[in-house]
């Protein structure tokens, strides 16, 4: 059961951030899975439980090495996260729940960091077909929980035909997150409980993103076999040169 992180687990990564070796990491090992992997770990299998039953979540919990989303010119992390998404073969261009702990404290929230450009277009062509049901979406879970609106964006502005939508336009990505850094909140269960009521108001925006991205795939999927039917209408009809039915004896 997750009882909340520890000073001690906040002070090794910002140790680690200034001692990014094997040297200073080994003897040390053994705080790092007490104090940050195995809290971690308690905490996604809470994170995940309300969303187990829906067909296609999963979660994972990272790593502080070995993990395909660090850099390879470090040896180690000094931020863990967890994701619950769709699964889905590339991370970074599906909408995920996340939870990132930091020397800083935590970050958590819903994000879709480098999504396809196609995928935003989508997005972006559903917000002028219909702007208020994202708008209310989005309002509704800012207003309630204070999150921030993050993403990447655009050096050129995209063309917008509503001064309500400029917002989103400009994201190559989006995020919707909210930081905690009060060693009260930290370090006991009340952190949780906040991540969980945080990702079930946001699972809307998720499954909204997670439906574009499904219908984009869909339209690849059959631009693919349409080429592919063209190719093989292309390609000249070859003779083969059959057998003969003649039995030779060797």
């Amino acid at each position: 059961m997750f009882n909340g992180f520890s000073q001690e687990a906040l002070e090794f990564l910002l140790d680690i951030r200034h001692n990014n070796n094997k040297e200073w990491f080994e003897p040390r090992k053994a705080i790092y899975t007490e104090k940050i992997f195995e809290p971690m770990k308690a905490l996604g299998e809470e994170l995940f439980a309300p969303f187990s039953d829906i067909d296609g979540m999963m979660y994972k919990v990272g790593r502080i090495y070995r993990d395909e989303n660090f850099a390879p010119y470090l040896h180690y992390r000094d931020t863990m996260w967890i994701y619950v998404r769709y699964d889905a073969l590339y991370w970074n261009k599906t909408p995920t729940l996340y939870f990132e702990l930091s020397p800083e404290g935590a970050e958590f929230g819903f994000r879709i960091s480098k999504p396809e450009a196609a995928v935003m277009e989508r997005f972006r062509s559903g917000l002028i077909e219909d702007p208020e049901f994202f708008l209310n979406l989005v309002e509704e879970v800012v207003e309630k929980f204070g999150l921030t609106l993050g993403g990447d964006e655009y050096k050129r502005k995209k063309p917008c035909p509503l001064l309500k939508l400029e917002t989103y336009f400009v994201k190559k990505g989006l995020s919707l997150f909210i930081k905690v850094g009060d060693p009260d909140e930290l370090f006991s269960r009340r952190i949780a409980e906040h991540v969980l009521e945080v990702f079930n108001a946001i699972q809307p925006i998720n499954d909204y993103f997670h439906e574009i991205v499904e219908v984009e795939e869909l339209a690849k999927a059959v631009l693919r076999e349409e080429k592919e039917q063209q190719l093989s209408q292309l390609e000249p009809e070859i003779n083969m040169v059959k057998a003969s039915n003649i039995e030779f004896m060797w």
